[in-house]
């Protein structure tokens, strides 16, 4: 491949940077997406540069644990990233998922054009409307502001790598089983 070639492939992607609760979870489930290139777990939203996962889980850097995500818009689109995070996760939940509890957890969706904002806020305004999860939405959406930090190596792919660790087990697994059952028309072959 030569090196327009390889200009062409990264201009055609395009990143998605989502926040909705333990990043092991949400990377899981992005993993098996269809059209997904690469999804990575990390930190976004703080004040504190390249914060640690123990400094994110203190609750006090203002960080989010998130999920990058750069996907192929000619195989799936925003929108359709938006549907799988929207039902991945539970987006009236302030501060938390389940027993995960502080602002690191939040539901967030970090936009990285104006395209992007418009398609968020149609999404949100979209379930809202229909009322999906019997109460206010809460996630936040706000412009990444360069802000994103990849997060330490281990948490990498982690429940690939763990998935009989209990978190894993009890909480991770589940949710990709969820995930499965209602997008398997997205899954990767």
């Amino acid at each position: 491949m030569t090196q327009l070639d390889q200009q062409n492939e990264q201009t055609r992607l395009e990143t998605a940077t989502l926040g909705g609760g333990c990043f092991w979870c949400t990377e899981a489930v992005f993993l098996a997406v269809q059209g997904v290139e690469s999804v990575e777990s990390g930190y976004a939203g703080g004040k504190v540069a390249n914060p640690s996962y123990e400094q994110v889980c203190e609750g006090d850097t203002g960080h989010v644990e998130v999920v990058k995500v750069v996907f192929d818009p000619s195989v799936i689109s925003y929108r359709e990233i938006l549907e799988i995070f929207f039902a991945t996760h539970d987006p009236i939940q302030l501060n938390r998922q389940g027993n995960d509890v502080g602002t690191q957890y939040r539901s967030v969706v970090f936009t990285h054009s104006d395209e992007q904002r418009k398609i968020a806020l149609e999404v949100i305004d979209e379930l809202q409307r229909e009322d999906v999860y019997g109460g206010k939405i809460v996630t936040e959406f706000t412009p990444l502001a360069g802000d994103y930090y990849p997060a330490e190596a281990y948490h990498q792919n982690y429940f690939a790598q763990h998935p009989n660790q209990g978190y894993c087990a009890a909480v991770v697994g589940p949710k990709v089983a969820k995930f499965r059952k209602k997008f398997v028309h997205r899954l990767k072959a």
